[in-house]
């Protein structure tokens, strides 16, 4: 097995752990609508080792800010905060928090977006 062929399997035993399947690797190919097994490629091929290796930790520390930007734009905070200045700065963040906890604890984004509009019609009519 020549260097080429012993890395390339390496970063395999890597993205095929159970944390990076879980955490990474099927979450962002369903989103991009990508098999799971081409964006195991697609990563191999743009990643070097440290790369690799690196990446998950990364990932976990911006899973928090991407669910809350997601929200920002689920929840027409742009609207709300930015534009109309109807709903403050303070309480969308309070909002975007307490909705990005339920998800990072296990709800389905679905469920706890529902729970974020409930907070915001609670919110807006406050």
């Amino acid at each position: 097995m020549d260097e080429g062929e012993l890395m390339r399997l390496m970063k395999r035993r890597i993205l095929k752990s159970y944390r990076w399947q879980e955490d990474v690797i099927k979450p962002l190919s369903g989103e991009l609508e990508i098999e799971v097994e081409e964006f195991e490629d697609i990563l191999m091929d743009k990643l070097d080792m440290s790369g690799l290796e690196a990446l998950h930790p990364r990932f976990e520390s911006a899973r928090p800010r991407c669910i809350k930007e997601r929200l920002h734009s689920d929840l027409q905070l742009c609207w709300l905060v930015d534009v109309m200045e109807i709903v403050s700065e303070e309480e969308a963040e309070a909002l975007k928090d307490d909705v990005t906890r339920m998800v990072l604890e296990g709800s389905e984004y679905g469920e706890a977006l529902e729970e974020g509009k409930r907070k915001l019609h609670e919110i807006l009519r406050s």
